[in-house]
Order: C-alpha cells, then sequence, then structure tokens
C-alpha cells in the first residue's frame, strides 16, 4: 500500500473511533489534536500530531505548543515528546496516531508526576480580571441611557398622571385633522 493510501485509512479509522469524543479534534486531514485529561484538570495537556507525506514510513511530527498547555513547563514538555517519540520508533511503518493518543492517556500520571503548573493562579485570575471591567462598562453604559435631564423629566411628567401611567388615547391619532386632510383631497 502506499502512504497516501494508509493515511486515508487511518483518518478514516480515526473519525470512526473518535466519533462524539470532545478531547479529539481534527484540525486538517493530516493533523490532530488530543487532550489527555479532563477540562478543569490541572495535569491535563494537549498533543498535536500532524502526518508528513511519506507518514507512517516516516515519524508523525508530534507537538506540545498549543496555549492550552502554557502551564506546563518545558522541562515535562520534553520529557513526554521523548516518551512519544520512543513509541513512535516502536510502530514506525504502521499506522500510530491511534497508538500514540491512548499512550499518552494511559501514562497520563507517570508523564506528569513532575508537573508544577505555572503561574496558573495567576492566568486564572488574569483571565477572571481580564472579562470583569469588560462587564462593567457595558452596565454603566446602561444606566446613563436611563438617566434623564430635568427638562425630559418635566415633559414626561407633564404628559403623565400622578400613577406615571400616559392618560389615555394620548397615541390616538386625531380624527378631525385626517378628515379635514382627507376632504382637501377630494376636492
Amino acid at each position: 500500500m502506499s502512504a497516501n493510501e494508509d493515511q486515508e485509512m487511518e483518518l478514516e479509522a480515526l473519525r470512526s473511533i473518535y466519533e462524539g469524543d470532545e478531547s479529539f479534534r481534527e484540525l486538517s486531514p493530516v493533523s490532530f489534536q488530543y487532550r489527555i485529561g479532563e477540562n478543569g484538570d490541572p495535569k491535563a495537556f494537549l498533543i498535536e500530531i500532524s502526518w508528513t507525506e511519506t507518514y507512517p514510513q516516516t515519524p508523525p511530527i508530534i507537538s506540545m505548543n498549543a496555549f492550552f498547555n502554557n502551564t506546563i513547563s518545558s522541562a515535562v514538555k520534553q520529557s513526554i515528546l521523548a516518551k512519544l517519540q520512543e513509541a513512535v520508533e516502536v510502530n514506525l511503518g504502521t499506522a500510530m496516531t491511534y497508538t500514540l493518543f491512548e499512550y499518552a492517556k494511559d501514562n497520563k500520571e507517570q508523564f506528569m508526576e513532575n508537573h508544577h503548573p505555572i503561574n496558573s493562579t495567576t492566568s486564572i485570575s488574569n483571565i477572571i480580571s481580564a472579562e470583569t471591567p469588560n462587564i462593567a462598562p457595558s452596565s454603566k453604559k446602561k444606566d446613563k441611557k436611563e438617566q434623564l435631564s430635568k427638562a425630559q423629566k418635566r415633559k414626561l411628567a407633564d404628559k403623565t398622571d400622578h400613577k406615571g401611567e400616559l392618560p389615555r388615547g394620548w397615541n390616538w391619532v386625531d380624527v378631525v385633522k385626517l378628515s379635514k386632510t382627507g376632504s382637501k383631497d377630494d376636492e
């Protein structure tokens, strides 16, 4: 089989295996991401595997440069990549994307044993503080729109009764005016 046929078969297999799995993401027909661990897990990490033109005869490109991995030290990333490269060498010549993702899932605790989150509390507080100011100004703008000037308040008070309600028929059309203008058109 040619490399392209192997890739097509593996692509089809990956799509059927990971269908509905929120951790798996197909970036392109030759590039895939998989999140190892749950969303809120501080030891979760993201692996990206990209196939070369001659894959599976040549090793795929494995990356951990995703923004999701910013809290992981570079030493831990290098350690994970080195262990994955060992698995690549063992599986060279066969479809290995699924095998690599499963290997990473099975060995997650071992991979992350030396992991100490870098600025995880700082990054969370920065995200919260970055979102909070965006919400506050919009509520201030709404308050400003609701404030009326003295003249507007007087005008509104003149239109409304003592309960703050508009008098009956305030938006009715003056029938007499319409009948007069209508009669001019008829002449």
